[in-house]
């Protein structure tokens, strides 16, 4: 299967999270809006949601997946099965033991992490402790999750882990459904939707757990034991965790001091959905897929193979990402009216969310290039150093925010994740290409200039039709209408970009057959 057809596999399943993902924000934003407990319940859902983001979308598989790759070459299955059931072993009690710990101490994590500017609404502080509780079992259930996905995607079964996240925003949906038909008030829909991202928690665990078993292999459950692969994995774990989640660390950090501010978490989170589909389905897919491909390829010896991923990944992500940030950074202000005004969302909320939209748009291509250029450390079980960049990377966030947040609101914050982002894409590429283990192509260099003057002519276009088309896109306007406009509207602009990219030399049809019909290079060829 070639590259491209795997990041369609994963992108594809991801793509469907993310449109059920856009459906319980519609929902969320119509039921809550900004209100206190839109607050409540996303700064309660931030903290477990961050270890899904942490594990689910990478960071697990970064250290999990070269080992797993190594023992199946070695020591064939059942090797594999020895190992995946000395992980899941150590794995487990250590995450019992953090919950533990973790719902004892959770009014000192709502006070001093999650939110502390609810210290002074003892009813916010209160019901966000609670609501916390109730979701951080999630935790649990996700990183057992992310080790079975890391499995699956080694054995190259994309598709169970990657349309497990789906059943996230099913179960949510649904109690958002629930919480409108019955008329419940915003308190009760808060924890309609606590206790269901615990049944989701569960019920995506079932499910990449039927992939394993159907993809040949099973788990039991082993007395935990530091093996050497055991402590070899948590070395290897634990810097990797740190720098998969930056852009989650730095959201959290975000949060943490949007909590002084009413309604400033609410509007971050509901931007940081819409961005979330490209960096989701691009990033997330590329980075799923590069990292084992990149392992096998460096086991072999094949390091001209590996270097020919690396950058064939690249090109694909900026092939796509590029005019989606054009596109995010001139139509954010319709895409968050049509997605989320109407019920307690006002065009006040439509101004300051598009506004962070625009913002994280500009951010698009560093968030997902990480995905694409972490994989080239992992691949070679370095984590120490992208995790050294994450460090720098949360250090300018956290300067950033505190310097904007007093003069600009949210949108400081996501000026400050966008900067951290681009300061950690540029460090990762640069030691990439420092140390050899990335090949510099002025093809590519160039054609990346070239996908950049396209995506500005498509938004010059856009940026006319959108003021041409206004009274269509207005608060006025039938819903209808908006969704019909901005869909023609986003129809152009991708024939427009297309067009000016095949036309300037952006792309051709040689990098499209690169990328689709990729053929292994003989193993030893360096």
């Amino acid at each position: 299967m070639s590259l491209v057809k795997k990041f369609a596999t994963v992108g594809g399943a991801t793509l469907g999270s993310r449109i059920f993902g856009f459906v319980r924000e519609t929902l969320m934003a119509a039921a809550l809006g900004t209100g206190p407990m839109a607050d409540v319940f996303y700064a309660a859902f931030r903290f477990p949601n961050l270890f899904r983001r942490l594990f689910a979308e990478g960071a697990f598989n970064a250290a999990f997946v070269p080992l797993f790759a190594k023992e199946i070459e070695a020591n064939g299955t059942d090797g594999a099965k020895r190992f995946s059931e000395e992980v899941f072993g150590v794995l487990f009690s250590v995450l019992l033991l953090i919950t533990i710990v973790m719902e004892l101490a959770m009014p000192l994590l709502v006070r001093f992490i999650i939110a502390p500017g609810f210290t002074d609404d003892p009813d916010k502080f209160s019901i966000t402790i609670r609501m916390a509780a109730v979701m951080f079992p999630y935790l649990m259930c996700m990183s057992l999750t992310a080790m079975m996905s890391g499995m699956l995607n080694s054995l190259h079964h994309f598709f169970a882990a990657a349309i497990a996240p789906v059943f996230l925003n099913v179960v949510m949906i649904g109690a958002l459904f629930y919480s409108l038909y019955t008329g419940a008030d915003p308190l009760a829909t808060a924890w309609y939707l606590s206790w269901g991202v615990l049944a989701a928690g569960v019920l995506q665990l079932a499910v990449v757990y039927i992939g394993v078993l159907a993809a040949g292999m099973s788990i039991g459950l082993r007395f935990p034991k530091m093996t050497p692969n055991v402590k070899r994995l948590l070395i290897l774990a634990v810097p990797a965790a740190v720098t998969g989640g930056i852009t989650q660390i730095n959201q959290l950090i975000g949060q943490a001091i949007a909590s002084s501010r009413d309604g400033a978490i609410a509007a971050l989170q509901y931007a940081d959905r819409i961005y979330q589909l490209p960096l989701g389905v691009v990033g997330v897919a590329v980075g799923v897929v590069l990292l084992p491909e990149l392992a096998r390829a460096l086991k072999g010896g094949a390091l001209r193979e590996a270097a020919n991923l690396q950058n064939r990944s690249i090109e694909f992500v900026l092939f796509l990402t590029i005019p989606a940030a054009f596109a995010l950074w001139i139509l954010s202000d319709e895409i968050i009216r049509v997605l989320y005004e109407r019920g307690a969302f006002h065009q006040e909320n439509t101004a300051v969310v598009g506004t962070i939209l625009a913002i994280y748009g500009i951010g698009l291509p560093a968030f997902v290039l990480i995905k694409a250029l972490q994989p080239g450390f992992y691949a070679r079980e370095d984590t120490k150093t992208p995790m050294r960049f994450s460090a720098i990377a949360v250090g300018t966030n956290c300067v950033t925010a505190l310097t904007l947040f007093p003069f600009m609101g949210a949108p400081g914050i996501a000026v400050a994740e966008a900067t951290a982002g681009w300061i950690s894409t540029l460090l990762l590429f640069t030691t990439l290409l420092r140390r050899g283990h990335l090949t510099w192509e002025w093809a590519l260099a160039k054609r990346a200039a070239l996908l950049i003057v396209a995506s500005a002519v498509m938004g010059a276009a856009i940026f006319f039709l959108k003021h041409y088309w206004a009274p269509w896109l207005a608060s006025g306007a039938p819903l209808l209408t908006k969704v019909g406009t901005l869909g023609l509207l986003i129809a152009i602009a991708m024939l427009i970009y297309f067009a000016a990219a095949f036309l300037i030399g952006g792309a051709n049809l040689g990098m499209i057959r690169r990328n689709l019909n990729r053929k292994p290079v003989p193993a030893k060829d360096a």
